[in-house]
């Protein structure tokens, strides 16, 4: 469940303060965002190392660790966690700030030019805050499975799951919610159901725009997702 300070946040505020803080502005970042997409794209088509398995974390400034460093952000403390217990994986970031569902289908193709055995996606917060159609959130969301399960046969996709205020109405908000584990079922795919569960709303664990976690807050999220990943990697 998400804290009710959560809910209470003005959602006018807290679109411009995601969307603000994780979109690229045309005239003074876009060079900024391109490069961390190139970057994105380098990372991501890096071979892993001899013997080793790849990881894939594929999402948006959640998963890009926006406002902390590379090493803070709950990706990389899955990875510290694989090393520590020596089980032959190499993690992978492609969060990008600001990505959309429709974003990360254009872009999924790219990062796949190297086949993934557990890929993790992380989409759809910023479709929520902005009230675009879910079907289109669904479709898209879908679509990035669909390419995932076709460019890497055999791949376990694990999808994080994510929920919004109600400003938008309850119904909008329930909806939303539902959806990652309509997916899931549908797709046979390993469901977190809440990415942000233990941080969402805190202000203790989150950074000054109420939205992107702290250090702290990563190592929650890294909790949530190790719970469900864990069983995944130790029984390859």
């Amino acid at each position: 469940m998400l804290p009710m300070n959560f809910f209470r946040l003005p959602f006018a505020a807290l679109s411009v303060l995601i969307l603000g803080a994780c979109d690229s502005s045309p005239t003074t970042t876009a060079p900024v965002a391109q490069t961390a997409a190139s970057a994105t794209q380098a990372a991501a088509n890096e071979p892993a190392k001899a013997g080793q398995k790849r990881v894939l974390f594929f999402g948006n400034s959640l998963t890009a660790g926006y406002g902390v460093e590379p090493e803070e952000a709950f990706p990389a403390l899955i990875g510290e966690k694989i090393d520590s217990l020596g089980l032959g994986y190499t993690i992978v970031n492609a969060g990008l700030s600001g990505e959309t569902t429709a974003g990360g289908r254009s872009r999924v193709g790219w990062v796949l030019r190297q086949p993934v055995d557990v890929f993790v996606l992380e989409l759809g917060g910023n479709d929520g805050l902005r009230g675009l159609p879910l079907t289109a959130t669904r479709r898209n969301l879908q679509g990035i499975i669909d390419t995932v399960r076709r460019r890497s046969p055999g791949v376990q996709i694990v999808l994080a799951g994510m929920q919004i205020p109600p400003n938008l109405g309850a119904a909008y908000a329930a909806d939303f919610k539902a959806l990652y584990q309509e997916l899931a079922t549908k797709n046979k795919l390993v469901l977190i159901p809440f990415l942000l569960e233990g941080v969402g709303g805190d202000r203790r664990l989150n950074q000054p725009d109420g939205i992107h976690p702290t250090p702290a807050g990563h190592r929650l999220l890294a909790r949530n997702v190790w719970a469900v990943l864990q069983p995944l990697l130790v029984s390859e």
